[in-house]
């Protein structure tokens, strides 16, 4: 398969609504084409637009800042001459100081395909800001590097509308950047002038490795195509008091904590026959985060049939467990803050609202817990194909 991001078809062609104009690009380490050129470099050298600034998401501009609630301030860029403004320090929203001049504004970031990973969320608020502003937004689209992935996990619910979801989405969603901007668009923002600039021969039911585009850590903790598939479950793992593998170089893939019982946890999880995956012992020590400089007993998740394997519901299975072969009221759900948000509880707007927690507290079905986010999965799978731009 071969496919060209939208970075690759602006370089290709500028688009008639860019030329001529001052741009504003929101762009990140992963804002790369086919041939490794960075955003900036191919809007830098366009004789055709003026680059007049540039904006970076969650872990900086190049992907400096480790973890979340590290913020990140602008500067001025040493080659190009022009502002940095960070959307991740004092300021998430772009102030109508940061957008004075421009004329249009450009997003390129990869997202990983689960509802939680901020990039979109930066999206959302310069899609707003533009819109007060008046000016036209275009986003770069690129694959969703899971997109083989079955939608899973629950739909977020508005009350928990948070800078780590705001859009009634599944966790698990197959959704594109383009796409959820321009779910935000029709749902909460409908006076936004909004561009999509497709990527070319990508169609959804395809994993990132099958694109033939090189793969850029688009954040500190999602170094491979493998972390993305089980990230959107066990990022949940970041509301509770055990690793979720921060500290190692296979994070995400890695759950653990000292008073795991390593043995008796894959016993559980294997006699639980969960579709898509094998587990495996590994314990670890983190080098940094939860347990850093700690002995964690814990398992390594191995997923052996994408098309099958459902990473929040495993997700699920796993807490479950924990909580069966575990001292009574080892494990915990964190307390906040998480992500500025300083009055729900980390987990429920991770999940979508309270009731994966409940289940999990109270020893509910967890068949049960499932069934309910595929019935209203299928709502938002109808609403979706109405603005879907890619086939599966």
């Amino acid at each position: 398969m071969k496919v060209l991001s939208g970075l690759d078809m602006v370089s290709r062609r500028l688009p008639p609504g860019l030329r001529g104009r001052r741009i504003g690009l929101l762009c990140h380490s992963s804002s790369i084409s086919s041939d490794y050129r960075h955003a900036t470099e191919i809007f830098g050298d366009n004789e055709e637009c003026t680059l007049a600034a540039l904006f970076g998401p969650q872990h900086g501009l190049h992907g400096q800042t480790q973890d979340n609630m590290i913020e990140w301030e602008g500067s001025t860029d040493p080659f190009l001459g022009i502002p940095v403004r960070s959307l991740y320090g004092q300021h998430r929203k772009p102030t109508p100081e940061m957008l004075d001049g421009l004329e249009a504004f450009v997003a390129d970031l990869q997202d990983v395909g689960a509802r939680l990973y901020t990039y979109i969320w930066t999206v959302k608020h310069c899609m707003e800001a533009c819109t007060e502003a008046g000016i036209p937004v275009y986003i770069l689209d690129r694959p969703n590097p899971i997109g083989r992935i079955q939608v899973d996990g629950p739909i977020l619910q508005e009350e928990y509308f948070t800078f780590v979801g705001g859009a009634s989405i599944p966790l698990c969603h197959r959704m594109t950047m383009g796409e959820m901007a321009l779910w935000i668009r029709e749902k909460h923002m409908p006076g936004c002038e909004l561009h999509i600039i497709r990527a070319e021969g990508w169609k959804r039911n395809s994993l990132y490795n099958e694109t033939g585009l090189p793969w850029v850590l688009p954040s500190p903790n999602m170094p491979t195509q493998q972390t993305a598939v089980v990230y959107p479950g066990t990022v949940l793992a970041e509301a509770l008091n055990i690793s979720e593998g921060r500290g190692t170089v296979i994070p995400f893939e890695l759950i653990g904590a000292p008073w795991i019982d390593g043995r008796n946890l894959l016993l559980e999880m294997r006699s639980r026959k969960l579709p898509g995956c094998e587990f495996r012992m590994h314990d670890f020590i983190p080098t940094f985060n939860k347990y850093a400089g700690e002995y964690c007993r814990g398992i390594q998740i191995h997923v052996t049939e994408p098309p099958l394997f459902r990473p929040v519901a495993t997700a699920l299975h796993l807490f479950d467990a924990i909580i069966r072969t575990s001292p009574a009221d080892s494990l915990k759900f964190n307390p906040p803050p998480y992500e500025y948000e300083y009055r729900l509880l980390p987990f429920d707007i991770l999940s979508g609202d309270d009731r994966m927690r409940e289940v999990l507290t109270n020893g509910l079905s967890l068949s049960d817990e499932i069934s309910r986010w595929e019935v209203s999965a299928e709502s938002f799978k109808s609403d979706f194909s109405q603005m879907a731009l890619y086939e599966d």
